[in-house]
């Protein structure tokens, strides 16, 4: 989820083959209700393109009355993009966002200078049994951005670019590629897409955008004759001409990437900024708890509780 329950990201385990700059394996982490396969950040590489964290939660099954309940809490310096393969849950927001999100669709909430917002499982869906599954991912702002307001948007999944044909179906989320440009408002030059491949369907990637990714979320995939199973993500050369080829039982893959930011970025716990100082101003004015008059303020219809500052 946008939530991240430590202070320091914990780091998967990264390595190197000749056809990949690097290879990441994805350690899972339990947070209570589910668990997350994080990708991003790793040691050799915090970021792919403007992207500095990714999480895959699920898939979890959840019984009659339960799901999941992230209670509200801040952001700074990113934006949050939640995108989702199976289930759904209701996303509020201090600009005063209610927003259901189902399959196919994106949410891109944009932090800026601050926002605090909560992700729970509708009462409707706890009526019966449930099922979730998504990633959700980070995207560093540029310095230039990292003091804009907050803002929202929230595109539907007919919306977004629906390329199909030779054994494969991709769905463009953010950004350009592929001859296909995403409505999703950006601030710098990216990709994010969500393929599924038949067993043996090749698909290329972008050759005009300076870092690319990918993650293998189901099958496996073949690359440069090495095969690799689900739960990896690889990254690569910048220029390298590269083609995923869907292994026996064909493959489903996330594509990341586009223009590095300027430089790396601080990450403590939901904040991302390009100084240490724009943290600890974060840290204070979370603690301070102001929420009439503060830089935070908790979500509308949700601000009975709140998150507090880790200690």
């Amino acid at each position: 989820m946008s939530w991240n329950p430590s202070l320091e990201p914990h780091c998967p385990e990264a390595g190197s083959l000749d056809a990949i700059e690097t290879l990441i394996v994805p350690r899972a982490r339990d947070l209570g209700a589910f668990e997350v396969r994080r990708a991003l950040p790793a040691p050799k590489r915090q970021m792919v393109g403007p992207f500095i964290f990714f999480d895959q939660m699920g898939p979890v099954e959840f019984l009659t009355g339960q799901g999941i309940d992230i209670r509200p809490h801040p952001h700074i310096g990113l934006g949050t993009v939640t995108y989702l393969f199976e289930g759904e849950f209701q996303h509020r927001d201090s600009l005063g966002t209610d927003q259901m999100i189902h399959p196919g669709a994106v949410n891109w909430m944009v932090a800026g200078n601050g926002v605090t917002h909560s992700e729970r499982t509708s009462e409707a869906t706890r009526q019966g049994r449930s099922r979730l599954a998504g990633i959700q991912t980070w995207v560093a702002l540029p310095e230039a951005e990292e003091d804009s307001a907050a803002r929202f948007e929230h595109h539907g999944k007919a919306a977004l670019p629906l390329l199909e044909g030779e054994g494969k179906r991709l769905r463009l989320i953010m950004g350009r590629g592929w001859g296909a440009q995403a409505p999703v408002g950006t601030f710098t030059d990216m990709f994010y897409a969500d393929a599924q491949m038949e067993a043996g369907a090749m698909l290329p990637l972008p050759e005009d955008h300076e870092d690319r990714g990918i993650y293998v979320l189901d099958g496996s995939v073949i690359i440069a004759g090495d095969a690799f199973e689900a739960g990896r993500m690889m990254v690569f050369r910048p220029g390298d001409a590269i083609t995923i080829k869907a292994g026996d039982g064909g493959a489903r893959i996330m594509l990341l990437g586009g223009e590095t930011l300027n430089g790396p970025r601080y990450i403590w716990w939901n904040f991302v900024a390009s100084s240490r100082d724009r943290i600890e101003a974060a840290k204070v004015a979370w603690a301070a708890g102001d929420w009439a008059h503060g830089r935070f303020q908790l979500p509308p219809g949700d601000d009975a509780e709140f998150i507090p500052l880790p200690s």
